[in-house]
């Protein structure tokens, strides 16, 4: 790309699910291409994922023997349409390949979504800075310094931006930092996403860089500004023509079956008023972009990269968002997080969102009971969601359920109301997230409770907690296996989850009609 100002490289790193583009450094790379700065991307996570794939692999067991023999064939299939049709063929196909990953990834853990090293923990200070010195022991050493020589060689980046969103990407992160730092010490490292955002919300880092030295700029929040300035530009005076600049990664080589589009018609979330939520906590303000300016830059970025399938990312798409979807479909498959409302209980609401390509939503139904709903301050009722769940099944729109078990407000015997919700509605959800409540360390809530460590780190987010009622994470754990997962329903709704990918390919499995090539149909 030719411009003017000094030359960016954005580095996604390693791991974050292989099945579409990173939506942080395609938003970046796009305010940056829409001021003429030179800049490349490099989705470092689906490189080295690849290269454990292709390298050298033990096959000491008959499961990684066959897994071993079938790897291309798998990495075919899971490009193409025809393998989300066949539940078990695919459940195969990303079983063998995350298998693959952990014998090559040896004595560290690491699959198609995780990364964890038995030396090192993500929430430490110190241990980031020690997977920074000792880069050489990363499993995606012998990746990233490869390709990034051959990437700093041909481009001579002044600036590099590290975009970490997800814990299973800090130490890989730090590594390639400490790589960068002892290769090219006068280049001026950046690190930005939401993972770093978190952590500079803990007392004590709002203001200060505890890794300076190895990181020059720890950025919290949207880094356009930031990275912007750094080159030299001047700050935007509005949006870029386009929020995503998916043109400059690989889309042919994720592992989805069509080109998939992460893409925010917003920053921050409509409703912020959750119990226990960073939006709410942060005070951070909910700032949309307008109906017209997403249908351009959706039309445009459909022309250039041949959008399969819109992931809209939005903490919660707003009622106002959904009714101009569909008025206006946007010439794709969609997908996303939407809060329970009675817009969504509205039959002809729901069918011109079926009408305009949507395919699923995500719903945070969090509990069927309302004391608890109540105390989350969800602003929902049970009969709401129940009525939403069977309008959205009349409508052929798929819905992921997520549960939330163990806040501070719910027992067993609400916990069993959530059963009991989830087995009245299982004819109308087609997947399942149930996940354990953890508490936010610094949130105002976390105030009233009796806390204590969660993990060892001065990076930890979370606390444990003296539960009010007794209803502790071990008992939760206890609940779910012996008596919620039971259920022949639920245990059905359960075996739906697609391995590794979750949500993100939950979409392929419940499309209609998936035609030739790398194109569906709504």
């Amino acid at each position: 790309m030719s411009g003017s100002g000094r030359p960016i490289l954005l580095i996604h790193p390693p791991v974050a699910k292989p099945c579409e583009p990173p939506a942080g450094v395609a938003r970046l790379a796009a305010a940056l291409k829409a001021a003429r700065i030179p800049c490349r991307v490099f989705d470092a996570s689906l490189a080295g994922l690849h290269d454990l794939l292709q390298g050298p692999i033990e096959a000491g067991d008959t499961w990684t023997r066959r897994a071993l023999k079938k790897r291309d064939r798998h990495l075919a299939a899971l490009r193409g349409p025809g393998i989300y049709t066949n539940g078990d063929r695919y459940r195969q196909a990303v079983g063998d390949l995350n298998r693959l990953i952990q014998v090559a990834g040896k004595e560290q853990q690491i699959g198609l979504a995780n990364y964890h090293d038995p030396e090192l923990t993500p929430v430490s200070g110190d241990d980031l800075l020690r997977a920074a010195e000792g880069y050489r022991s990363n499993p995606f050493f012998p990746s990233f310094s490869g390709r990034l020589a051959a990437i700093l060689e041909d481009f001579s980046p002044e600036i590099v931006g590290l975009s970490v969103n997800f814990m299973s990407q800090a130490l890989c992160a730090f590594a390639v930092a400490g790589w960068l730092r002892r290769r090219h010490p006068g280049l001026e490292i950046v690190m930005g996403g939401g993972l770093v955002t978190s952590w500079k919300q803990i007392p004590g880092l709002k203001e200060r860089n505890p890794f300076a030295g190895l990181v020059d700029h720890l950025v919290a929040g949207p880094g356009e500004g930031t990275l912007l300035k750094l080159c030299g530009a001047p700050a935007p005076l509005g949006n870029p023509p386009s929020q995503s600049a998916p043109e400059l990664l690989p889309m042919a080589d994720y592992l989805s079956p069509v080109p998939v589009l992460p893409y925010a018609t917003a920053d921050g979330c409509w409703w912020r008023k959750c119990a226990f939520c960073p939006e709410r906590a942060e005070g951070r303000p909910y700032r949309p972009l307008s109906g017209d300016y997403i249908g351009a830059d959706l039309d445009n970025l459909g022309k250039s990269v041949g959008t399969g399938l819109i992931h809209f990312l939005d903490d919660a798409l707003a009622p106002r968002f959904l009714a101009w979807l569909g008025d206006n479909p946007p010439g794709a498959p969609w997908y996303g997080f939407a809060r329970i409302t009675p817009h969504l209980a509205d039959g002809d609401f729901v069918r011109r969102l079926k009408a305009s390509g949507c395919v699923m939503l995500k719903l945070g139904i969090e509990s069927g009971d309302q004391a608890v709903l109540d105390a989350l301050e969800k602003g929902t009722r049970v009969e709401l969601a129940s009525k939403v769940l069977h309008t959205l099944r009349a409508a052929g729109i798929g819905v992921y359920a997520y549960l939330l078990f163990g806040t501070p407000a719910e027992n067993e015997a609400a916990a069993r109301r959530t059963l009991e919700f989830t087995l009245a509605h299982s004819d109308c959800i087609d997947f399942l997230n149930l996940a354990i409540f953890n508490l936010p360390a610094y949130s105002p809530e976390a105030r009233a409770l009796k806390t204590r460590n969660f993990y060892p780190g001065d990076l930890s987010l979370y606390a444990d907690f003296e539960h009010p009622n007794g209803w502790n994470r071990h008992r939760v754990r206890r609940f779910l296996d012996a008596a919620f997962k039971k259920p022949t329903p639920i245990r059905k709704i359960l075996l739906n989850d697609p391995p590794h990918f979750t949500s993100n390919h939950a979409p392929f499995l419940l499309m209609n009609q998936v035609t030739e090539g790398r194109s569906v149909a709504g």
